[in-house]
């Protein structure tokens, strides 16, 4: 798709989060000139790439509506310090996403095609960030390390054995840790913890936000443009996009992605695709002086959250609040987390910790859509991914360059078709 000016073609990314920065850098190698938009500089605290639990795990494999899950949700539901909690003014709108939720949630076949979709997106995500960070002069962000799921009854740990059976079929390579052996793994942690399974092959990113960041300038310093704008719509005909509309102006392009993560529906509704994103948002509270060892990334699988050591401190990110896109934060999801985190860690110091909410795009199968738009020959789609756009951001790059530049990586992108969703 060549510009008629440079031989190479423009392409306007909407959207300059990690999935963003990952199709703008893979975009500007395939030879593209590249524009980014995004209402707020990469990286800072209002984006979601900035306040993720900075996990790059190839394991994470398990689709998020599951067979068996849906028996937890009430329990959720009615715990203070539930995983999920939904606020019932929100509920419907969100309803037509629950039900398309619940019937995926309800099918062992989509969840086998849905694991088999996320690992090919996930599995070379250590070594595409470790290159990428590395090529944007931050390779000390990008680090290997184990994961470790801890479990607070034997109960629990059974109940899991399914999602530990989808991940070895995908190549995890785990061990499954007794009491004496996770304590000694994590001695800081709550002695109330009886079982674990350890995961090697993982990364992490010590600062999302910085990361994303760097990559974002590194498209800048190569040639590429940064337009802090909001888009607001588009010009497009029936078949094409011609041009952007922000509320700084109208920015052409040759092609367009939209990967503006939770906010891309606002944009697909106004070409009338229709597509069922929606928003579970997330917090996360980072203790700067934690005052305990976190050796590993551990995910507390009772309750669905994370710990991490990061640079700015150890992380406690996780919790799902179904409000949509505007609501104000909720502070007692965050309060929440703190309690558990010192369930977790009972020597945890709180001192000077921040809370953070942000919002996850999320399609109610599971998957992100990556492709063309079904109705615009020049427009792709790049949004959706729900927990995993940090993990999935590179490979999701590669395949929105390939799309447009006719440099394909070897995958089969038919389970991340926008088009989906026309029969149900």
């Amino acid at each position: 798709m060549p510009s008629e000016t440079s031989g190479s073609p423009h392409v306007v990314v909407i959207g300059a989060g990690v999935v963003g920065a990952c199709c703008a850098t893979y975009l500007q190698q395939q030879g593209a000139r590249v524009t980014l938009i995004d209402r707020q500089r990469p990286g800072d605290e209002d984006a979601a790439s900035f306040g993720n639990a900075g996990s790059l795990s190839p394991s994470s494999v398990v689709p998020t509506p599951a067979p068996g899950m849906l028996a937890k949700v009430p329990g959720w539901l009615l715990k203070e310090d539930g995983p999920l909690t939904i606020r019932w003014s929100y509920l419907p709108r969100l309803l037509p996403w629950l039900i398309r939720f619940i019937r995926a949630g309800g099918d062992a076949e989509h969840q086998r095609r849905a694991a088999e979709a996320l690992a090919a997106l996930h599995a070379p995500t250590f070594d595409f960030h470790s290159r990428l960070a590395r090529d944007a002069g931050v390779a000390e962000l990008v680090s290997p390390v184990e994961y470790l799921h801890v479990y607070g009854s034997e109960e629990s740990y059974a109940g899991a054995e399914r999602e530990w059976t989808i991940r070895r079929r995908h190549g995890a390579d785990f061990e499954v840790l007794g009491r004496g052996e996770l304590h000694e793994a994590e001695p800081d942690l709550a002695p109330h913890y009886v079982k674990g399974v350890r995961i090697e092959g993982q990364g992490r990113t010590l600062n999302p936000g910085r990361l994303v960041r760097a990559y974002v300038d590194r498209v800048v310093a190569n040639g590429g443009e940064l337009l802090l704008a909001e888009a607001t719509g588009f010009e497009a005909s029936a078949s094409r996009v011609g041009a952007v509309r922000t509320d700084g102006g109208t920015v052409e392009g040759d092609a367009f992605v939209l990967s503006a993560g939770a906010f891309s529906r606002r944009l697909t509704d106004r070409l009338g695709l229709g597509l069922p994103l929606d928003t579970e948002r997330g917090y996360h509270v980072t203790c700067p002086d934690p005052g305990v060892t976190v050796s590993h990334t551990v995910m507390e699988a009772d309750n669905k959250f994370v710990a991490n050591p990061m640079a700015m401190g150890v992380r406690f990110a996780g919790m799902v609040e179904m409000a949509g896109v505007d609501a104000p934060p909720n502070p007692r999801r965050a309060e929440a987390i703190e309690r558990l985190a010192k369930r977790m860690y009972p020597k945890l110091r709180l001192e000077g910790a921040t809370r953070w909410m942000g919002r996850r795009p999320s399609m109610p199968d599971g998957l992100p859509v990556i492709g063309s738009s079904p109705r615009h020959e020049n427009l792709w789609l790049a949004f959706g991914h729900g927990h995993t756009g940090m993990v999935a951001g590179p490979m999701t790059g590669r395949i929105v360059a390939g799309m447009i530049t006719g440099a394909m990586p070897n995958i089969d992108v038919t389970p991340y078709r926008a088009d989906r969703f026309r029969a149900g």
